[in-house]
């Protein structure tokens, strides 16, 4: 039977700001915390929980660039931003191994960053130059890193889901004990392709999580006026396939509820579907200016929910890191964002004869 996780957790920000940066500028006394889920002390380490910040930070200072040089016009096509939804990729990538394969679909810069793909590398993508992990010809949509098992970033809708089944199918081919983690979104969740892919990994036991990230807008079509149920995570019970409901804004929620799903399709016993509930912050794309919502549902999502400060406010809580200690990480992340960023603008184009190279595989 699906389960649904624990009702969105909501605390007062001591002020209108919501990034980590101003997380970083708190105190233990101005850090109120209302939930008992806050109020209880973290199971993780100090150090687990300082990753996880850090690594929702490094996407967050990532993304921002990234929207500053696409208004320079450093960047071109399409780039879609992950900021506010932190929180799943961090939270998942905590259960895997190094044999596990992830893949997505065009929102993928933050699940590159998690999977460990170079900061460099990415943005140098991003600005098409030949430092870039698709050598500058892919760019927001398309790159790819076989050392970090990253099959993609794809454009089309839902696409990253059969392919996902396909690593899953390869894992349990080689017996290597690997998972497939693959995400889409919730406009990709009334595609036929998810279903038949359903169909496929529960009829063969795949060692697969399908992960909705419902940030709740498929472009600019709220969930409500396009799913006739919004309980995604209930669409696997035909083929068999358990599912739960988790808050995508809470990193150690996700962490936990990664964690059984990973373990249960580790031990053969087929998929899982994962519904992170969460909530982007910017557009669709650059080229959306968001105005099928107001500024005022946005800002409350900021100031109630946001992952980076619901971690900053716990780890303030339980007294595991001083604002000085935040204040350090933010710094780190920030030298380590321009470093990618000056490389992504100095980094040459690529050579023209690019053009004709990756087009067929060589046997």
């Amino acid at each position: 039977m699906a389960r649904a996780a624990t009702k969105t957790q909501k605390s007062k920000s001591p002020s209108k700001r919501s990034t980590a940066a101003k997380g970083a500028g708190r105190t233990a006394r101005t850090a109120k915390v209302k939930t008992k889920a806050r109020v209880r002390k973290p199971k993780e380490s100090k150090q687990d929980l300082l990753h996880y910040y850090e690594e929702m930070l490094l996407i967050r200072r990532f993304e921002e660039k990234a929207g500053q040089l696409y208004g320079q016009g450093e960047i071109a096509g399409f780039c879609h931003l992950y900021i506010g939804q932190e929180a799943v990729v961090v939270g998942m990538q905590a259960n895997l191994e190094p044999q596990d394969s992830v893949v997505t679909s065009y929102r993928d810069h933050g699940h590159m960053l998690a999977c460990g793909m170079d900061p460099k590398g990415v943005m140098a993508e991003l600005t098409g130059r030949r430092g870039g992990y698709s050598r500058g010809k892919g760019g927001s949509m398309h790159m790819f890193s076989k050392e970090k098992n990253f099959y993609g970033g794809h454009g089309i809708v839902g696409a990253g889901v059969p392919i996902g089944n396909g690593l899953a199918f390869a894992h349990r081919y080689r017996g290597d004990k690997g998972v497939a983690l693959t995400y889409y979104g919730d406009g990709a969740a009334n595609q036929g392709q998810v279903f038949e892919s359903f169909n496929m990994a529960a009829l063969w036991k795949l060692p697969i999580i399908f992960i909705i990230e419902n940030n709740q807008y498929g472009m600019g079509t709220s969930v409500s006026r396009a799913s006739a149920s919004p309980d995604f995570y209930r669409r696997g019970e035909p083929f068999g396939i358990p599912g739960q409901k988790v808050d995508g804004m809470d990193v150690l929620a996700v962490k936990e509820a990664g964690a059984g799903a990973v373990a249960h399709a580790r031990a053969g016993k087929g998929p899982q579907i994962l519904q992170m509930e969460t909530y982007r912050y910017r557009g669709h794309s650059m080229s959306d200016p968001a105005r099928y919502r107001t500024r005022d549902e946005v800002q409350k999502v900021r100031e109630e929910r946001d992952p980076i400060d619901h971690l900053s406010d716990l780890l303030f809580t339980h007294k595991l890191a001083s604002a000085e200690d935040l204040k350090e990480i933010d710094n780190r992340v920030k030298a380590r964002v321009t470093e990618a960023a000056d490389f992504a603008i100095s980094d040459p184009e690529p050579d023209p004869s690019e053009l004709y190279t990756d087009v067929l595989a060589e046997a």
